[in-house]
């Protein structure tokens, strides 16, 4: 594909500039995405993500795919999601405070149907999709990876597309069996061009290409009272899910090869550059509930393997931890997160949501030259309300309305951060990190 002038010279200084310099303003990176950052759906957002191990909609594809059998029932959910965020960085010499407040917004759509008329099975199949889209869907391939001399967050910015598709069905009474498949891309781009001193390029050829990659999302939910009991018993009201996630990252490789007359020749300059984003580790989650009448309580522990991000790092070319020492080396530590989600029925028509999470940071190095992340441990606190609207005259079943507030304080931690000048000259400043991020969710579900 030949490219004009301008978009060539574009493409080139991306790979010049990021390979060679810093970038030190707003950072957009992100090594967190929709889903693990604040939640889906409003349901998972109020809950902390408490009850999403158990929430029937479609986010289930990501949280829990078995859960999609929950409810026999089709649906198709829109919704809308606003953060307001304020990260910030204070410095002992009392330059700088706000790092990063620019918003991150997301259109939702959500599906899920039953498969039993389309297959001989004995027992229902139920398909599910997530989607959700930056900046209201302005922003579908959000990407920026780069180094930073004023620092620069580890897990909050531009979210890339979020898609999620999955399957499940009950094996047997009490037992659901579920998988998923996480979908990111893996672009590609190849510019080669001849240039002269002066920066008008000739014989331009820019080729992009994108892949998708697929990552595996399992999920099982056990009902006992099911499963081992004929009538009432004591395990009535108990239900336990088990889930794993693989490992999975956004990418960018861009090769470029320019031909300076008079001053590079032929063969030409040859810049290679290969770099993640939206890195989410490997995951492994258990939950358990209790259904009362009327309300219900849900609990899970998520272990993330962080420790993972390490081997990915030595081969990002911004990031570029192979050429550093041990000690210097960013690190990070496996976590557990526990959640907590409670559901109260306050009517017929109205539902009341709330939970509380505790997310450990895992970055463990307060001190890594040149990418200076912070990242900090976050109390989050969410509640949400769902309304239940019956009078519908054409519908079959009611509409359901779903508003959910979150709050996530970054506790303060402190930094150092490494900055270098022109000469080469290193400078350690200390900085305390932490920030509030406020987030609201609303969404719309028709049931068929």
């Amino acid at each position: 594909m030949i490219g004009s002038h301008r978009f060539a010279l574009r493409a080139l200084s991306f790979a010049i500039a990021t390979t060679t310099a810093g970038l030190s303003v707003n950072a957009h990176a992100s090594m967190g995405n929709l889903a693990t950052s604040y939640g889906l759906l409003p349901m998972d957002i109020a809950s902390a993500q408490g009850l999403s191990m158990f929430n029937e909609q479609a986010s289930a594809t990501y949280y829990n795919p078995s859960y999609l059998t929950s409810d026999e029932r089709g649906e198709m959910t829109a919704g809308i999601l606003h953060s307001e965020q304020e990260l910030r960085a204070s410095r002992s010499d009392a330059t700088g405070d706000v790092l990063a407040d620019s918003p991150s917004q997301h259109v939702l759509l959500g599906f899920k149907t039953n498969l039993s008329s389309l297959t001989r099975a004995k027992r229902p199949i139920y398909l599910g999709l997530m989607l959700g889209v930056e900046k209201y869907g302005k922003e579908m391939l959000a990407f920026r990876s780069e180094t930073s001399d004023q620092g620069q967050f580890l897990q909050f910015g531009k979210e890339p597309l979020f898609l999620n598709v999955g399957g499940a069905t009950e094996v047997i009474d009490g037992l659901a069996v579920g998988a998923s498949a996480r979908v990111t891309l893996e672009a590609s781009a190849n510019l080669q061009a001849v240039s002269t001193l002066g920066g008008e390029t000739s014989k331009e050829k820019l080729s992009v290409n994108a892949e998708p990659s697929l990552k595996a999302i399992l999920g099982t939910t056990i009902t006992p009272s099911k499963l081992f009991c004929n009538d009432d018993c004591i395990l009535d009201g108990w239900e336990l899910a088990l889930a794993y996630r693989t490992k999975s990252a956004a990418s960018t490789a861009v090769d470029a090869n320019v031909i300076v007359n008079q001053t590079i020749p032929d063969p030409g300059l040859t810049i290679a550059v290969a770099t993640i984003d939206s890195f989410q580790p490997e995951t492994f989650s258990m939950g358990l509930q209790y259904k009362g009448d009327g309300w219900r309580i849900a609990g899970s522990l998520e272990q993330q393997r962080w420790s993972e991000l390490e081997d990915e790092f030595k081969g990002d070319s911004i990031k570029d931890q192979a050429e550093l020492s041990p000690s210097q080396r960013i690190k990070f530590d496996d976590i557990l997160i526990p959640r907590i989600g409670l559901e109260y029925q306050l009517s017929r028509n109205f539902i009341v949501t709330s939970g509380v999470a505790y997310e450990e940071s895992p970055l463990s190095t307060d001190r890594n030259p040149d990418l200076n992340y912070f990242d900090t441990d976050r109390a989050v606190f969410g509640l949400g309300l769902t309304a239940i609207y019956e009078r519908t005259r054409i519908l079959a079943y009611p509409v359901r309305l779903d508003l959910g507030y979150q709050y996530q304080r970054l506790l303060e931690r402190d930094f150092t951060v490494v900055s270098e000048d022109s000469a080469g000259n290193t400078t350690d400043v200390p900085v305390t990190a932490d920030g509030d991020v406020h987030v609201v969710s609303a969404s719309i579900t028709l049931k068929f």
